[in-house]
């Protein structure tokens, strides 16, 4: 892959990285932090992928990153982020964050992949190295909590 397609494709991204990297660390420091790392060990690696797979691959790193920053995040809690206000990028509807936030991870991550970056079952299972019958079932399992979690809080 050559430097300007890596910088299309990549600025492209962005903000869904970004968004994924939310789903997984809700701390606006670590995303970007998590979206930079990936960013350049993509860079870095960027003759070893294809176009094709560029996005799925790009992803895949990123999800990585988030691993690596939470791992580090629970051995170390620090009392400035203890005390920071709610980040800025929130759903319209407090009620919908309540609710996704119920959801658990590996339930929540393929959910936002799937229905809001309208990445298919396929993409999502390459992407978090699972089968895609595994995919389907969380974003079953995923639905279902998601339904739940917003029933309670109508009520």
């Amino acid at each position: 892959m050559n430097t300007q397609t890596f910088l299309e494709e990549a600025g492209k991204l962005e903000r869904l990285l970004y968004c994924v990297a939310w789903s997984m660390l809700s701390n606006t420091d670590d995303c970007a932090d998590a979206v930079q790392e990936a960013l350049a060990r993509a860079w870095a690696r960027r003759g070893r992928v294809e176009a094709a797979y560029f996005r799925p691959w790009l992803m895949r790193i990123v999800i990585n990153e988030c691993h690596t920053i939470g791992r580090k995040r629970r051995r170390v809690v620090l009392v400035d982020e203890v005390e920071q206000p709610a980040p800025a990028l929130e759903p319209p509807d407090d009620r919908l964050k309540q609710a996704l936030c119920a959801v658990p991870e590996k339930l929540k991550v393929p959910l936002l992949l799937h229905y809001l970056e309208g990445f298919s079952v396929a993409e999502v299972a390459q992407i978090l190295r699972i089968p895609q019958g595994t995919v389907k079932s969380r974003l079953h399992h995923a639905r279902n909590r998601l339904r739940v979690e917003w029933e309670a809080m109508k009520e």
